[in-house]
């Protein structure tokens, strides 16, 4: 449950972000967001437009991180922006040690304040492959 802000709808927000990425249907993230929406990991440096490659991303998170999992420990609401403090963590496939960094990620929402326009994710890849014991150089695999 994300911790309460004095704006109910950014509760709610939040709420079915997080569920989204801590469930197993991809498609539940892409269905947060505009038909137009954008999201942007920027440790990676990646970007996705639309709900179908959005929700692509986190099928792609899901093959390569065992147990993704978003932990928000408080909101900031200010107009059509939220920001969102959390831990991100899980165990990337063939580490030998699961990880759990902070992010910072910012919410821009649509005019209606009802989804998630733009989605821009903060938080260290360096930190992620030291305490997932991989080296500072190592890449993902590709597609199979």
């Amino acid at each position: 449950m994300t911790p309460r802000s004095p704006h109910p709808a950014t509760a709610t927000i939040v709420d079915d972000w997080a569920r989204a990425w801590n469930g197993t249907d991809p498609r539940a993230l892409g269905a947060q967001f505009t038909a137009d929406g954008d999201y942007v990991d920027e440790a990676v440096g990646i970007s996705f437009h639309g709900r179908e490659e959005i929700a692509g991303w986190k099928a792609r998170a899901d093959s390569m991180i065992d147990a993704v999992h978003v932990t928000v420990r408080a909101t900031h609401h200010d107009g059509a922006r939220i920001t969102v403090e959390a831990v991100y963590s899980g165990h990337l496939k063939g580490a030998p040690n699961p990880f759990a960094v902070p992010m910072t990620t910012t919410l821009d929402l649509d005019d209606q304040h009802r989804l998630i326009a733009t989605d821009h994710d903060h938080y260290s890849l360096a930190d992620v492959l030291a305490q997932s014991g991989l080296p500072a150089d190592w890449t993902p695999p590709g597609p199979a």
